[in-house]
């Protein structure tokens, strides 16, 4: 059971796809039958990133900080049911509703080698948003090292766990 939301733990559901586009960029897409306006909500208001925005299920999201301004900060830091914590900040710097959501990344260990860019874009057709998260890294060497935290993984089941967030 996943004791934060109440019901059994969430599992990939296959339906997040991950490309490479280019030697620094890792492009992750999912569709989600919800308005764009909502996934955008659910990107930007702390109280529901909280409750998708993890992994696997013992690496909860304990501090979800957005000042959700050009120039603002974030500040995001999992800590896993031992009481390990890995965190990450960043800072916005395009912020378009519902369209799209522009903000850096840097982890406290920084094990990607340097600033990565995010990039969201939110396209909404017949009451679906096609969501399009695109990280730019700073080198191939850390995208690929990326790729290989187990990243995909716990990217899918994060959003799984939005698309059953988008439901209710």
């Amino acid at each position: 059971m996943d004791a934060q939301a109440g019901r059994a733990a969430m599992q990939n559901s296959g339906t997040l796809k991950v490309t490479t586009p280019s030697e620094r960029e890792i492009a992750l897409t999912r569709v989600f039958d919800a308005p764009r306006h909502l996934v955008f909500e659910a990107w930007t208001k702390p109280e529901l990133v909280k409750r998708w925005l993890y992994g696997p299920d013992d690496w909860r999201l304990a501090v979800c900080e957005m000042d959700l301004r050009v120039g603002g900060a974030t500040r995001f830091v999992w800590r896993h049911g031992d009481g390990k914590e890995m965190g990450m900040s960043g800072v916005f710097r395009q912020i378009a509703p519902p369209d799209r959501l522009v903000f850096t990344e840097i982890w406290d260990e920084d094990w990607t080698g340097g600033e990565a860019l995010n990039t969201i874009a939110f396209t909404e057709h017949a009451g679906k948003t096609t969501l399009t998260q695109t990280v730019l890294y700073a080198s191939r060497a850390a995208r690929d090292g990326a790729l290989q935290t187990g990243m995909e993984r716990g990217a899918a089941v994060s959003y799984d766990r939005l698309a059953e967030l988008l439901k209710s």
